[in-house]
């Protein structure tokens, strides 16, 4: 049973602002790739500056820390760790976590959006907890990537997998700006407090109704 007890296990509510959640949903904690939905990056100035790749499954966001953040690069592969699962409310939060507290530090809303699985046609097929082919359709990123867990004798790594820029026929991704989603603002205005700019509500389109997955080699 899926649950979010690491996730609370690690924060003090009384201190910081991410939200608690109340979403227990009933699963094996398996990674399940038949089902889209919502997706989330956070960039997130913590000890290290990284993102965090979040996919909506079996009601909570699925979650691996990305140190260098999704590549734009087909065939470019780049580290994704696997960490506790986080409450569906999340995906609204943007702030700063107190210094001393797990993750301290300012996360921003990057992009979001909608995910959905699509056939890769790999020969070699891994077990669905170890490999998801997805599309994103975001306010940035469009496109396939493929999330693979390696495989290896250190347990000390179980939780490493790699995310890989797909072949598709997205070319409109040289610019992507560095700005919140959610408010508008840089990092530097997110950790000062600066008030958010009014946001623009914007539909999330299904990923398919924009990504036409015809090139699917590695």
């Amino acid at each position: 049973m899926a649950s979010l007890e690491t996730y609370h296990r690690k924060r003090n509510f009384t201190r910081t602002a991410e939200p608690a959640g109340n979403n227990f949903a009933e699963a094996d904690g398996k990674v399940n790739p038949t089902k889209g939905g919502k997706f989330v990056i956070h960039k997130h100035a913590a000890s290290r500056l990284h993102y965090d790749l979040r996919l909506e499954q079996d009601g909570v966001l699925t979650s691996w820390a990305v140190p260098k953040g999704p590549s734009l690069v087909p065939g470019e592969k780049r580290l994704a760790v696997k960490v506790e699962d986080h409450p569906l409310e999340y995906g609204n939060f943007e702030g700063t976590i107190p210094a001393g507290e797990y993750g301290g530090g300012t996360v921003m809303l990057w992009d979001r959006g909608r995910w959905a699985p699509f056939e890769s046609g790999h020969k070699k097929k891994k077990k669905s907890e170890e490999r998801i082919d997805f599309m994103l359709s975001g306010e940035k990123l469009h496109g396939l990537w493929t999330l693979v867990r390696t495989s290896g004798r250190d347990p000390k790594k179980d939780n490493h997998w790699m995310l890989i820029k797909r072949h598709d026929d997205v070319s409109d991704a040289s610019e992507l700006t560095d700005l919140s989603v959610a408010t508008g603002r840089t990092m530097e205005e997110i950790a000062g407090g600066k008030a958010a700019v009014k946001e623009k509500k914007k539909r999330c389109e299904k990923p398919e109704e924009k990504i036409i997955p015809t090139k699917c080699r590695i």
